[in-house]
């Protein structure tokens, strides 16, 4: 094989410099004005972002410096140079790192583009606000085309890639209400999506609140079906019909409802927020579906009470309202001395006299067991937020057609506990309990139902009458001229009604054996004068000569306003 010949003797080739290194190239182009080997190359203007040149250490391309869920409002768009003249023919290098473009505004002639893809029927924004990939709680955005929540809207945040791979561009931000555009990033300022902005975050004027009593109005929702507003089903996510009925009684006291409706919460906790949230939600006159869901408020009262309420496990009504009131009285700035520092003191909270005498055994001559009273009887003021009414003993025995009798007590005979006669014993001492003036506006009674001991847990079914209206609470009021005429009559009205009822399991199963308990809540729809009764998600109206045939629980009464002459 002949070789081939050089075309240059080596000699000529020794003669010529060595290739520059790397850095010395690098020297020539920034001396060049920016041409390498003859090519031209289009300059970048540095990028402001929250004040700081992209070439400054806090830099976009820097995911340590910038995290995705970072807020893009303040960004300007990048803007490049124009070209020089004739260069469009040259060829030309782009930066490796390029920044993402961003637009402050919609182009024009677009700004309704991709509104058209918002589905408003998979909506729901009653579920805690958590990104579905971080689960954070920060800066999170609702996809308005699928409903899903997601981090950040920024060129490296979860809404951003999924406005890319998904193709669902529209997203609100759950803390501010505005409506954003991705992956382009403006605002979309359109009056057709206010109805998206009103139901995140429902709020009525002033007005609108006082009018809720008054006027009857019905809403509709997207698929047409009629709701009353105040009166929709609760959604039970698993165990929390016990929790669904407390709250629906307290967002039906008015003094209650109008304070969570109206007032400014954004600097108070999480369990005031949540609950108000909710509470405005109940009475949304707008709504998209004809029912809520307490979960954001029933995750924040999971956490605070360490669990001890929650959707998983069903608890005791009374033992959750009980919770509920001193911690929303705390949340307030309430005091845990001063009466009447937040509004529901003021609400619910009164005043009790209780007389205690000692109980002691003693024998006398025959060796015979006796009991003295003490001479000396003790007097103690105490505060309430609500009153426990004891049930008579249930009978153990069946009549003669072997059916059990379920027996009957009207609400005054068990109210007669507070007249400051009949005494209760409890161990050694003998207690006499009697309200004291003024009485609150509204008054809770707890029918104590369950009881426990070493071995068994056992249920009263007595029933309880009543009537819905004129409840006279005088004669278990000390007298007390000062605040109120003797003699005159204390009226108070039924409002809230919470039952229960003990579904049986197995059709075979005894008496209280693998029993699952059920709560209701039946409400007065004062603009209608009506009863409805609300078992999670269905709600129907109830004659209210019916009321007291369930097994009452927990019952709200509203006091009368006096006339005065």
């Amino acid at each position: 094989m002949v070789k081939r010949q050089a075309e240059e003797p080596i000699e000529t080739l020794e003669a010529n410099d060595s290739p520059a290194s790397k850095k010395a190239r690098l020297h020539k182009f920034s001396e060049s004005g920016g041409r390498p080997n003859g090519k031209i190359l289009s300059p970048v203007l540095p990028v402001r972002v929250n004040g700081h040149k992209s070439g400054d250490d806090t830099r976009l391309d820097n995911g340590d410096a910038n995290p995705p869920d970072v807020e893009e409002e303040d960004r300007e768009t990048a803007m490049q140079n124009p070209l020089p003249s004739g260069a469009e023919d040259l060829d030309f290098e782009q930066s490796a790192h390029s920044t993402a473009t961003r637009q402050a505004a919609p182009t024009e002639g677009y700004s309704d583009l991709y509104l058209d893809t918002i589905d408003r029927t998979v909506l729901d924004f009653d579920f805690e606000k958590l990104c579905s990939v971080t689960l954070s709680n920060i800066n999170v955005y609702a996809c308005l085309v699928c409903g899903k929540y997601y981090q950040g809207r920024g060129p490296k945040s979860h809404a951003y890639f999924h406005a890319l791979e998904v193709g669902h561009h529209v997203c609100v931000n759950m803390q501010t209400k505005r409506v954003y555009v991705l992956p382009e990033g403006y605002e979309v300022k359109s009056k057709s999506l206010e109805d998206i902005k009103f139901v995140v975050d429902p709020k009525l004027s002033k007005e609108e609140v006082l009018r809720l009593d008054k006027e009857a109005k019905d809403a509709s929702d997207l698929s047409g079906k009629k709701y009353r507003p105040g009166f929709v089903g609760m959604n039970n996510i698993k165990e929390n019909d016990y929790f669904n009925a407390v709250i629906q009684a307290l967002a039906h006291v008015p003094p209650l409802r109008n304070f969570f409706m109206l007032e400014d919460f954004s600097s108070k906790s999480e369990l005031v927020k949540r609950f108000s949230v909710l509470t405005r939600k109940i009475w949304n006159t707008k709504a998209f579906k004809t029912h809520v869901s307490p979960h954001e408020l029933l995750q924040q009262v999971s956490r605070q009470s360490n669990k001890k309420f929650d959707l998983l496990h069903q608890s005791d009504p009374v033992d959750f309202l009980s919770w509920f009131l001193n911690n929303m009285h705390l949340a307030l700035g309430g005091s845990k001395t001063k009466p009447g520092t937040s509004i529901i003191h003021r609400v619910f909270q009164g005043r009790l006299k209780v007389e205690s005498q000692q109980i002691t055994p003693k024998a006398d001559a025959g060796d015979r067991l006796r009991f003295e009273e003490a001479a000396e009887v003790l007097v103690d003021l105490t505060r309430y937020l609500m009153l426990t009414l004891d049930l008579p003993a249930a009978p153990l025995f069946q009549d003669e057609l072997d059916k059990n009798i379920i027996p009957q007590v009207p609400l005054t005979s068990i109210l007669s506990k507070y007249d400051g006669v009949k005494a209760q014993e409890q161990l050694n001492t003998r207690k006499r309990y009697r309200l004291l003036h003024p009485l609150p506006p509204f008054l809770l009674f707890h029918i104590k139902r369950f009881s426990k001991n070493k071995f068994v847990s056992e249920r009263n079914p007595t029933i309880v009458t009543f009537p819905v209206r004129s409840l006279d609470m005088s004669p278990y009021v000390e007298p007390n001229p000062a605040i109120y005429p003797p003699g005159e009559p204390i009226w108070y009205d039924l409002i809230a009604n919470v039952t229960h009822e003990a579904v049986r399991i197995r059709d075979d199963s005894v008496e209280g054996e693998a029993e699952r308990k059920v709560w209701r809540v039946q409400m007065k729809d004062r603009a209608r004068d009506e009863w409805l009764e609300v078992q999670d998600l269905f709600v129907e109206r109830v004659a209210s000569e019916t009321l007291f045939t369930k097994e009452s629980y927990l019952m709200v009464w509203e006091r009368r306003r006096r006339r005065h002459v």
